[in-house]
């Protein structure tokens, strides 16, 4: 049996565990950090492109988003072209915060990829982006209902 899932579900977790601890003085709660990045990357995305993007369900991602409301890192502003539609924005408290998340991401890459020369690492991001495709694919499918045939 392969372990290349099992190695990256180890390296997540740890990478996460790290995050939470070294952000918990943040005032962020477990995973909000990535929901904070991933708005600031992406200004006016709406909640279902983000629960897509950060591959959790509507209702993890509302209860997360609702919680960086209140700490007033984000704003929703209502869609002019669909009132359902709430475009997410980091607000400058937010932004602030990006600036620390984003050196700590930048310090736990350096680490993770040290001893790849350049040529490995590139290598190491091409074969991780297709096995993201094909786990997207299979995400989707079940999101919507589908079982796999295994």
């Amino acid at each position: 049996m392969t372990t290349v899932l099992r190695e990256i579900g180890m390296i997540a977790r740890a990478l996460d565990s790290i995050s939470n601890v070294e952000f918990k003085d943040l005032a962020l709660s477990k995973g909000q950090y990535l929901y904070l990045v991933r708005i600031y990357e992406n200004p006016g995305i709406i909640q279902e492109e983000l629960a897509n993007l950060i591959k959790v369900d509507k209702t993890t991602a509302s209860r997360a988003l609702k919680k960086l409301v209140v700490a007033g890192l984000i704003t929703r502003e209502n869609s002019a072209k669909n009132q359902k539609n709430k475009h997410l924005f980091v607000t400058n408290k937010g932004k602030e915060l990006y600036s620390f998340i984003k050196r700590e991401n930048d310090y736990s890459e350096k680490m993770a990829l040290s001893g790849l020369t350049s040529t490995e690492q590139a290598q190491l991001e091409q074969l991780l982006t297709k096995v993201c495709q094909n786990v997207d694919q299979d995400w989707k499918f079940v999101k919507q209902g589908g079982k796999r045939k295994y």
